[in-house]
């Protein structure tokens, strides 16, 4: 029986959606462990997985994690990269320790912010390694890297900017790999000298995403491929909370609300921000408390829920308002149903302006606008008009049949099994 190791690290939707395609691996017959964070391992383990720990949970690495999210302005990134280079720090180290768990490894499985480190470790082992990136991270013509924003800066502007940011990425993975590389026994090598070495290989690369948003770029090198998304796992005899079930049944469809991992400590002041654009635009409405902690009192026409499964939850909704984070992007669109996206930072503003390129979302509000006085206006306003416009559904809806067309864990399967054999 091969035995895989998949590593993937960061909040929630960087984590889920390797736990559906872990269950694929699963039931094709290999032995599948998932190393990542404490908070994930009842999903990993429920999905049937086994569980291995990576450090650096950024649900509780902070001394508070409830600390208010920051806008994606300068300072901020700077504090981002300051942060990202602590974590990966630390991670690099852990992920040596998952590896040496258990009898042996015959195939690593790597996520974007595993790879970088994840590589060095396939070469210590003699084994072979498989990215599997949730966003487009090789520099292309045809749009700008994803956490510019999703403003296209020119087909040479785009390659310019998308190869500035790899080298950013490599200067952030730069003490974590040469720590890693002397755990390892391995010469000293740069995080830009061992990328190359994979590129020169022409091993694949599969983008968990779908080209219904993002259609793969012509300038791409063989290898690199879009096979769609592979979505989080939960048990088939999963149902909505009756207290949610009782909800939905008791009027017309509501309008979904949720940041997921956004917007810690401004659960009180969002809430408040959604009831009243709710009622503005004379609709229900489901908020999902996630990492903000997002609440409202209990009404007629506004319930709040612990995590529920998206695939679940939103087909009962008639638009979703959310940041716009790949997976949740990804989900709304699989449902049919038109998207108000209020991105906060890193790679949302980029599927942000896809979902809205596509006629399916209504124009983007950055979460910073949240705070502007005219914000409960221009949030039902757009709620309003996701909630009730033919066309935006219509358009939503074509995307879905398109999705329900793509098998992108069977993807991943085909190329493992060859990889394995």
């Amino acid at each position: 029986m091969p035995r895989i190791l998949l590593a993937a690290a960061g909040s929630y939707g960087d984590i889920a959606p390797y736990t559906g395609l872990g269950a694929r691996l699963l039931a094709d017959g290999h032995h599948v462990a998932l190393a990542t964070h404490d908070s994930y391992a009842p999903l990993v383990r429920a999905a049937g997985l086994e569980f291995r720990r990576l450090p650096a949970d950024p649900r509780t690495r902070h001394p508070d994690p409830t600390a208010p999210a920051r806008p994606a302005a300068p300072a901020g990134r700077r504090d981002l990269l300051r942060r990202a280079a602590a974590f990966v720090k630390e991670l690099g180290g852990g992920l040596a320790d998952a590896a040496q768990q258990g009898p042996g490894t015959d195939l690593l499985l790597l996520s974007a912010t595993t790879a970088p480190l994840g590589r060095n470790l396939a070469e210590a082992m003699g084994i072979p390694a498989l990215d599997l990136p949730l966003v487009p991270g090789t520099p292309t013509g045809d749009f700008a890297p994803v956490v510019s924003g999703g403003r296209s800066l020119g087909r040479w502007g785009n390659r310019a900017a998308g190869r500035l940011s790899l080298r950013v990425i490599d200067r952030l993975y730069a003490d974590a790999t040469r720590e890693l590389r002397t755990r390892l026994g391995l010469p000293p090598a740069t995080p830009r000298t061992v990328r190359r070495r994979a590129e020169a290989a022409g091993r694949p690369v599969l983008h968990g995403f779908s080209e219904v948003l993002v259609p793969r770029p012509a300038d791409w090198p063989s290898g690199l491929e879009v096979v769609g998304n592979w979505w989080p796992w939960h048990a088939p005899d999963t149902q909505l909370p009756p207290a949610l079930h009782d909800f939905l049944a008791a009027g017309p469809p509501p309008v979904f609300l949720g940041f997921g991992s956004m917007a810690g400590g401004e659960g009180e002041r969002l809430g408040d921000l959604a009831v009243r654009a709710l009622r503005r635009a004379k609709v229900r409405g489901v908020l999902q408390a996630g990492w903000a902690g997002l609440t409202a009192a209990p009404t007629d026409d506004v319930l709040t829920i612990d995590a529920v499964p998206h695939d679940l939850l939103f087909p009962h909704m008639a638009a979703v308002v959310h940041h716009c984070g790949a997976g949740t992007a990804a989900a709304g669109l699989r449902a049919g149903i038109p998207t108000v996206p209020v991105p906060v930072t890193a790679d949302q503003p980029f599927w942000a302006a896809r979902l809205a390129s596509l006629g399916a979302a209504a124009t983007p509000i950055p979460f910073k606008d949240l705070s502007a006085e005219d914000a409960v206006a221009r949030l039902a306003d757009a709620l309003g008009r996701a909630a009730t416009d033919p066309a935006l559904r219509e358009r939503a809806g074509h995307a879905a049949r398109r999705l329900a067309t793509e098998d992108g864990a069977g993807s991943v399967a085909a190329t493992v099994a060859r990889l394995t054999t």
